[in-house]
């Protein structure tokens, strides 16, 4: 996570607006600990989804809770210089996880299985396709494109029942923290946290991404 990234933020969030920030880093930890230091001064984590460009759309939101008000008042004070990135609120393992965990659930919940494996497919076979167009001169390697592409297909199954359990166990680890699932307005699958509703009252962000 840099540090640019970090004074990006801040400073969007100085308008006390919602925020998206685009993402290109392909760590859960990185970006829940994007996530935990906005809910360390007046925001808290709203949803998380892939883009188009294979990037991540970052959706935070202001947090309007007393002790969401007061932990921000309490960090300002303390760390002046945090919207330079230089001293930032020290990262709690146990938030970030759950915000990994919420993380994962949320971008599993943005596509169904169906059109997961019909994405998977597409770009695959376009890819090996691109890759053959290329290679045509050389039968061999076309060959051996169509195999490796072959045995892709076989374990695209595979894959969606480890991605379905991976998610899962993400799930559980949800609930026993005490979130409980709801739909969000987009009418995908989410995670309330304890005592509370969908942040921002439902996603303001619903189609946004």
């Amino acid at each position: 996570m840099s540090k640019r990234k970090v004074r990006k933020m801040l400073r969007e969030m100085a308008s006390g607006e919602p925020v998206q920030m685009t993402v290109s880093a392909w760590s859960w930890k990185r970006l829940a600990r994007l996530a935990f230091i906005a809910e360390q001064f007046g925001y808290e984590y709203a949803d998380l989804q892939l883009t188009g460009d294979n990037k991540f759309a970052l959706f935070i939101v202001p947090d309007l809770s007393p002790q969401g008000r007061q932990r921000a008042a309490q960090n300002r004070a303390r760390y002046p210089d945090a919207g330079e990135g230089i001293a930032l609120p020290p990262v709690v393992p146990d938030a970030i996880d759950l915000l990994k965990a919420r993380m994962v659930v949320d971008t599993g919940s943005q596509y169904t299985d169906k059109l997961r494996m019909g994405l998977l497919v597409f770009f695959l076979t376009a890819s090996a396709a691109a890759i053959c167009f290329r290679l045509r001169a050389d039968t061999a390697a076309v060959a051996i494109v169509g195999i490796v592409w072959a045995a892709l297909m076989a374990l695209l199954p595979v894959l969606l029942v480890y991605s379905r359990r991976y998610r899962a166990k993400y799930a559980t680890q949800l609930q026993a923290a005490g979130f409980t699932p709801a739909i969000d307005p987009s009418g995908r699958l989410r995670y309330v946290p304890p005592g509370g509703q969908l942040p921002g009252h439902g996603n303001p962000f619903a189609g946004g991404a």
